[in-house]
């Protein structure tokens, strides 16, 4: 995959409790997990989907900032 067909958009993920997990999706055929982290409260990742990432999964309380605005999980 080139690099000009990847978002170059940052997201911005912030744990409002301990104990966040933020885990990346693979692309292809099969979706997988391939990276865990575990945010404590007050913690910030900022990520960005590339080549091996399409997807994130976010368990636990988080507001997460991207340009398109801000969600927060439950």
């Amino acid at each position: 995959m080139d690099n000009s067909t990847l978002n170059p958009d940052f997201f911005v993920i912030k744990a409002l409790e301990d104990g966040v997990n933020v885990i990346g999706l693979t692309r292809g055929t099969d979706t997988k997990f391939h990276h865990t982290e575990k945010l404590d409260k007050g913690e910030i990742m900022i990520a960005q989907f590339t080549e091996h990432t399409s997807a994130v999964k976010i368990r636990g309380k988080a507001v997460v900032q991207t340009s398109n605005g801000e969600l927060s999980s439950e």
